[in-house]
């Protein structure tokens, strides 16, 4: 069987993306000038996981469990208890969790394209789910707070904002909304501010401020393209 190459799919803006994000964090690791293969490895798998994801291709996923476990590591390292916590316990196994549902709903056109990977349906969130989903959310913050204070976590309350913003982007993304971008998008900006306070302390710790920095980037284009695909596979429904 004749492997594809994956980023072949990308279009030439998706491709440019990808490109400034990992030119952008291998800069960075450079300038660090501590040359820590896991500064490197982790967000160069994950900036490489949001293009995909951010295609709607079941992939992305896959990164992002191998993305998840690397930055777990590097957190544990910097006593952020509650970023490996949150990364072990909840973003990987969402990952695992989103990565079957998407799976299950694959997106079938009318024609397929030789290059073509597989893509989920993207779904229309409800009222009742949103709520449901809010709830889970604040009930999940309020454990983890006491569980990283017991833990002794640096920087606890930006950690623990941290952990409602990964909560809802993983429930988001598990129910196939375009919604999962924004919420990362909010944790992008919290997980900025965690890691220039840990840069202060080590300057190892820079690249993942541009780390998530590019993740920012990527996520705003997600939801940017999500609601493009919902648009265009709704319209490929209408048709006959």
């Amino acid at each position: 069987m004749k492997l594809k190459n994956p980023f072949a799919r990308l279009s030439g803006f998706e491709l440019g993306l990808w490109i400034t994000s990992i030119t952008i964090v291998a800069g960075s690791f450079l300038l660090a000038g501590e040359y820590d293969p896991l500064a490197l490895a982790a967000p160069l798998t994950g900036v490489t996981a949001l293009i995909f994801v951010a295609r709607g291709e079941p992939t992305g996923q896959a990164l992002t469990i191998a993305f998840s476990l690397l930055y777990a590591l590097i957190s544990w390292r910097s006593r952020y208890y509650g970023e490996m916590i949150t990364y072990l316990g909840m973003t990987a196994p969402s990952a695992v969790a989103a990565l079957i549902v998407w799976l299950k709903h694959p997106y079938k056109p009318g024609n397929t394209q030789e290059n073509a990977a597989p893509q989920v349906v993207v779904s229309h969130l409800t009222p009742k789910k949103l709520a449901v989903t809010l709830l889970l959310t604040a009930a999940v913050t309020a454990v983890f707070y006491f569980i990283l204070r017991a833990f002794n976590t640096a920087q606890l309350a930006v950690s623990t904002v941290s952990v409602t913003t990964s909560f809802l982007a993983s429930s988001l993304m598990i129910l196939r909304s375009p919604l999962y971008a924004l919420a990362y998008a909010a944790n992008d900006i919290v997980l900025i501010v965690l890691w220039i306070l840990a840069s202060m302390e080590n300057i190892s710790s820079l690249p993942m401020v541009f780390c998530f920095a590019a993740f920012l980037a990527n996520d705003i284009y997600g939801f940017i393209n999500w609601r493009r695909i919902r648009k265009a596979q709704s319209r490929s429904k209408d048709q006959p």
